[in-house]
This record gives structure tokens, sequence and C-alpha cells, in this order.
């Protein structure tokens, strides 16, 4: 079984493709992934570019191709209780999962992965905000990106 945790189960040479032919004003079709079938769907998903791309996942930060692609670069911290319980209610209502299947995976692949590759690159971001409703934080951010748009 692929262990989707990891950095190397991610497609990240295409994205790093797609986000270059965004900066460079060219429109990308994105893969969409079949979290039922643990593999990519038929479907795809047209994307413009934009002045402002916005590009999130947990193991963003971990490349470092990826890393210099971003003009800002954000850790959002949270808590491993609630990181867990978000994805026992996401799995058990979104993708039909049991409990013990849930837990078995999270013990297994998604905690220690998460300590591998995850909270490592926290030291890589250039802001690093703590999850959950937090308005100074995403004043600061809507802030820059606005300064973002004026200048460019």
């Amino acid at each position: 079984m692929v262990n989707y945790d990891h950095p190397d189960a991610l497609e990240t040479d295409l994205m790093v493709r797609h986000l270059e032919m965004l900066k460079n004003g060219e429109a990308v079709d994105c893969p969409v992934y079949d979290y039922s079938q643990h593999n990519r769907s038929d479907q795809t998903i047209h994307i413009e570019p934009r002045r402002i791309i916005l590009a999130e996942g947990i193991l963003l930060l971990a490349d470092e191709r990826l890393r210099d692609l971003f003009d800002i670069k954000i850790y959002v911290e949270a808590d491993a209780d609630e990181r867990i319980l978000r994805r026992i209610v996401r799995d058990v209502k979104e993708r039909g999962r049991d409990i013990d299947s849930i837990v078995q995976q999270y013990l297994t692949t998604v905690k220690p992965m998460h300590y591998m590759f995850v909270e490592p690159t926290k030291a890589t971001a250039d802001l690093v905000i703590n999850s959950g409703m937090n308005d100074v934080a995403f004043d600061i951010v809507k802030t820059k990106i606005q300064l973002m748009l004026d200048t460019k």
C-alpha cells in the first residue's frame, strides 16, 4: 500500500511544472485525486493563471523546488489532538472509514510522517501561525497579499 503521507507518494514534479506554467501565464489542467480509489480520477480542474496563486498542502514545504517558487511560505501549526480529531471526522463522514482503520493508519504512517517530513518544514516558513480563527494572522496575510497585488 502506498504511504500517501510520505513526500515520495506525491506527484511533486508535476506540481512544480504546473506552478512554473501558471507563473509564466499558462493555464494548467490539474489532476483530481479520488480518495475512494486511492488514485487519480479521470477528472481534472482547469486552472487559469492569476496574479496571486494560493497553494496548500501539508507537504508543500518539504520540497526545495516548491519552496523556491513561493513568494510567501506559511506554516499552519495544528495541535496533535486537533489533527487526529479532524482526520477522524473527515474520514468517517467523507470517506466512509471506520475508527479502527483511521487510528491504525494514524499511528503507523500519519503521525511518524508528520514528525519526519511536515514538522521540520516549519523552519523554512516565512510565517508560522496557529490553526483556528486567528484574526491577527489572517490580517497579516491579507495585508501582504494586498501589497503584492498593488505592486505588480
